[in-house]
């Protein structure tokens, strides 16, 4: 296990490199300064879309503007809301939160040009049904040349979309809250008894395919982001003083770095500033998931036939996602002192803040979290494994991937948190390098359209 942890860790680290991070976020300042930051003068009209007010059940595609918003963030927000956001603030203190939320004000842009682009080249499947997502847009707009880029998102998004994280951290707290505390021995039966719960209930789910899943997310994803605002404003409110001196405090530690292990990260450009950084926008990509290039899939299945208007809907994932509820975590995280008092990680770091605020009964309130989260995002990225896995070898085969899928339930529900968070950062770097390309490369026509919407808008 050590051995397979080492070599997680080293994938991870050789993928996250400084070319991944100036194409991220590099790349992301070059499209917001290309829209003339749309994303924030168009912030607005965004919401009027998502409640809906330019629906028309006539045009292309599968399910509504607020489905595929709730679909991308039932996977997004998940466990880098929670587990991350911990794992952040556990290696970083206080200032790794500024750099997430630089990493999703950049993000916007992104989110807002990768999934206008999944509308506007949109492609058909082997059985003739309208699909979008990277490898479409790749394939359709860049032509068969760049079909290599295509076939790498997908090879890279089938194992992506792996719920491994998610299980893992379900598991470590269905442990820590419930079974330890009650005397329950955790071995290495209760995890696969765990597992095979998640198992059953999510095969349920993923083998209805894309409506069921929209369905249950658009009534799963408002209840728990609403349920956890409450819960942590609870908390705020109990630690009330506290709470001005940390919110600076993410600022002031933003360029200070004194939580991050020196020795370690010497070799990192930028010492432990530049290792900081590093890992404020690792975290942030992991939670709202801004040019990785699964959001895009889901927002592709819109029913629309105007592709700046599903990009405007998309762009609102990260803040959502990153600005308000990470936010959220980390004031708890930091306000309660559980980040000096204890040596918990992950989930575990943010139910000691909850426990701490709400004595008895705070843990099991997140626990009831905690698994809407996890349930949510598994369903989710079932369906973007099963895209990818249809692109590379046809829709009639694609219900193969819910076998893989399903045994990394198993995998995770018995590894390391470490390993998998490892194997999924560096794994995403991998879907980012193709979906970023692509999206630099496309990025002009989507300036066209831009200026064609704000015409009709005028008109």
């Amino acid at each position: 296990m050590e051995q397979i942890n080492s070599l997680s860790e080293k994938f991870s680290s050789l993928a996250w490199g400084i070319p991944l991070i100036v194409l991220l976020i590099g790349g992301g300042l070059y499209l917001l300064i290309l829209s003339r930051f749309l994303p924030f003068r168009f912030f607005g009209h965004a919401i009027q879309v998502l409640k809906g007010k330019y629906d028309n059940q006539n045009d292309s595609g599968e399910i509504s503007h607020f489905k595929a918003l709730t679909t991308a963030l039932s996977s997004t927000i998940g466990m880098g809301n929670i587990a991350g956001v911990a794992l952040a603030i556990s290696i970083g203190g206080p200032g790794a939160m500024f750099w997430m939320w630089v990493s999703a004000i950049i993000g916007m842009s992104t989110k807002f040009f990768t999934s206008t682009l999944a509308i506007m080249y949109r492609g058909k499947d082997s059985n003739g049904d309208l699909q979008g997502g990277p490898m479409y847009f790749i394939r359709e707009g860049l032509g068969k040349n760049w079909q290599f880029l295509a076939v790498m998102f997908s090879i890279f998004g089938m194992l992506g979309a792996l719920p491994v994280v998610n299980v893992n951290q379900l598991k470590q707290a269905v442990n820590d809250i419930i079974l330890i505390p009650n005397g329950v021995e955790v071995s290495l039966s209760s995890n696969l008894i765990i597992a095979a719960v998640l198992v059953i209930v999510t095969s349920v789910v993923i083998l209805g395919g894309l409506k069921r899943i929209s369905n249950i997310a658009s009534k799963m994803v408002p209840s728990m982001v609403i349920l956890y605002f409450v819960l942590v404003v609870i908390i705020l409110t109990i630690n009330y003083t506290e709470v001005p001196k940390y919110f600076l405090m993410i600022f002031t530690d933003a360029f200070e770095a004194g939580f991050i292990n020196e020795e370690q990260h010497k070799d990192v450009i930028g010492g432990v500033l530049g290792a900081l950084i590093l890992l404020g926008i690792k975290r942030g990509a992991f939670s709202n998931e801004a040019g990785i290039g699964t959001a895009p899939m889901a927002h592709g299945a819109a029913k629309t036939n105007e592709p700046v208007r599903e990009g405007l809907v998309a762009m609102l994932g990260p803040v959502i996602d990153t600005l308000i509820v990470c936010t959220l975590t980390a004031l708890a995280i930091l306000v309660t002192g559980v980040w000096q008092t204890t040596n918990d990680n992950g989930v575990s770091l943010t139910a000691s803040a909850f426990q701490d605020a709400m004595p008895g009964y705070g843990q099991y309130l997140l626990m009831i979290c905690v698994f809407i989260f996890s349930m949510s995002s598994l369903f989710s990225y079932a369906y973007y494994g099963t895209k990818c896995m249809s692109f590379l070898i046809g829709a009639d085969k694609k219900h193969y991937y819910n076998y893989l899928y399903i045994l990394s339930i198993i995998l995770a529900a018995t590894t390391s948190f470490n390993t998998m968070i490892n194997f999924i950062d560096g794994i995403f770097a991998f879907m980012a390098i193709p979906t970023m390309l692509a999206t630099i490369l496309l990025a002009p026509k989507v300036v066209k359209e831009i200026k064609a919407y704000r015409t009709w808008i005028k008109s």
